[in-house]
């Protein structure tokens, strides 16, 4: 499907009401299930790693249900790409304290680890505050779907930016000293490259140090943000949770030891809507065979 055909999609299918929308989302998550053997077999292998005292039929159970999460969250893009601002603040339930960085002194880092939700969490800090901020996405190869993700990130706010992640660091690190927010994605595997490997649920996992590195270095509040999407047509939860006082700290190995530790905990409350179908431990240290 191009990626205009993909556009139009997303576009027609946003003015349904949610409740049908969901439905057509879990449908394709079910079809992706079927048909994206790769995929699948990476999520039941993140699973077998992470809990290996789960049985098997357990496993593929949790499998399923996380690619209809994912076929709602893809479907659902549109949602958040062409919906209204008031659809969107009907639809999206925040709890905690959104403005933290429009009342702090010193520059906010919010924490948001890959949940299905991790887009709404975009959405809404910038619905629910107004204070610049910025975030770091991957630039896609496909120039019409690279201009559609960056209006969608974009549309509402007037002072946010997104940086590509292929591009030096310099500028995202200028707009912070200026006192900017960064929308901080803290939980993929990027290779070895200013990682370490730190344990995720007792795996060694390559773990960027940036998010401590960063914070500790420019004096940043961190403020863990949580999002997921609820059943059926009730919207989504986003959680802004209280700023971290552990974190950061001149250690920035054991930070990022707590940081996955929690980040463990946020899975274990909704662990069918966490990214399983990234390769977390791809990167392996020196001398250990690959694990998928």
């Amino acid at each position: 499907m191009g990626s205009r055909l993909l556009l139009a999609l997303l576009w027609l299918v946003h003015w349904l009401p949610l409740p049908a929308l969901a439905a057509l989302g879990r449908g394709l998550g079910g079809a992706l299930y079927r048909l994206a053997g790769s995929r699948r077999r990476i999520a039941l292998r993140n699973l077998e790693l992470c809990f290996p005292g789960m049985p098997a039929e357990q496993r593929d159970a949790l499998t399923r249900e996380h690619f209809h999460w994912l076929g709602r969250s893809l479907l659902e893009r549109g949602l958040l790409w062409y919906a209204s601002a008031e659809r969107l603040k009907r639809l999206i339930h925040v709890e905690g304290d959104p403005k933290l960085a429009e009342r702090s002194e010193r520059a906010v880092m919010w924490l948001v680890p890959h949940f299905m939700a991790l887009d709404v969490a975009g959405v809404a800090t910038l619905l629910y505050q107004n204070h610049p901020a910025g975030s770091i996405y991957q630039q896609q190869s496909d120039p019409v779907m690279d201009a559609a993700m960056r209006r969608g990130r974009l549309r509402f706010g007037d002072n946010a930016e997104i940086f590509p992640r292929s591009d030096s660091a310099k500028p995202l690190i200028r707009a912070i000293k200026k006192g900017h927010a960064f929308f901080n994605l803290p939980d993929m595997d990027f290779g070895e490259r200013d990682a370490a490997f730190v344990p995720f649920f007792g795996v060694p996992a390559a773990t960027l140090l940036a998010p401590s590195r960063m914070a500790y270095a420019l004096n940043m509040v961190v403020q863990p943000v949580v999002a997921e999407i609820l059943p059926g047509g009730q919207g989504y939860r986003v959680r802004f949770l209280e700023p971290w006082t552990h974190f950061p700290s001149a250690d920035a190995l054991a930070d990022t030891a707590a940081m996955n530790r929690w980040i463990e905990d946020e899975i274990r409350r909704n662990p069918a809507q966490y990214l399983w179908v990234h390769k977390r431990f791809k990167t392996r240290p020196a001398g250990e065979a690959g694990l998928y």
